[in-house]
């Protein structure tokens, strides 16, 4: 492949199961631009590790001294990321990691944004937290990561209804389904956009 066909490189961030990250792996394995070039986690046991390594990509596993260190930003530079993506990261990045990559890390939060975000925000604490205040509708967001918990400028956002009757289980399949749905495509819209002409971030 000659460097005129060079594809965009992909970096995920992943804590536990990696489901979305196996969307995304999925998604760009034969792709003819794009490519996920690693899988990065701050979990040994994450199974995100495994997904990524079945796809023959390679991972990294880290900790809160090498992050806070600049050791994992140096790293993650080496496979010149033209997007990073936390799918189910839980750690906050230092501000000196946000800022080596601008306009170029993306979260996905299992809530409309700025409802139901920040710190210890995650997972079933979101759904639990949706059901308890008895709202009517929930959904994804995607978007930009600055220095602050689910605070970044959105890029794209889908709704889902809250049920009568729901559990913090059957909430969270609904909300899954909408992730794995959106997440590779948003991604891959983001990196084509960016290939054609300067990509102009969400205000």
């Amino acid at each position: 492949m000659g460097t005129s066909s060079k594809k965009k490189n992909i970096v995920i961030f992943a804590s536990g199961s990696g489901s979305n990250a196996q969307r995304l792996l999925e998604q760009f394995a034969h792709h003819p631009h794009i490519q996920v070039a690693a899988l990065f986690s701050n979990n040994p046991q994450a199974f995100a590790l495994q997904r990524a390594q079945n796809f023959g990509v390679p991972t990294a596993v880290f900790d809160r001294a090498a992050l806070r260190a600049g050791e994992v930003q140096q790293q993650v530079q080496a496979y010149a990321p033209d997007l990073i993506v936390l799918a189910g990261f839980l750690w906050l990045l230092p501000a000196s990691f946000v800022q080596a990559f601008p306009n170029k890390i993306i979260n996905i939060h299992p809530s409309l944004l700025p409802k139901f975000g920040g710190k210890g925000m995650h997972g079933q604490h979101v759904h639990q937290a949706v059901i308890e205040a008895q709202e009517t509708q929930t959904g994804i967001t995607i978007h930009y990561v600055n220095e602050h918990y689910d605070e970044g400028a959105p890029i794209f956002q889908e709704f889902c209804p809250v049920q009568p009757h729901d559990t913090c289980e059957t909430l969270a399949a609904r909300v899954l389904t909408l992730e794995h749905q959106h997440l590779p495509r948003v991604v891959e819209e983001l990196l084509s956009a960016d290939k054609d002409s300067p990509q102009t971030p969400a205000a």
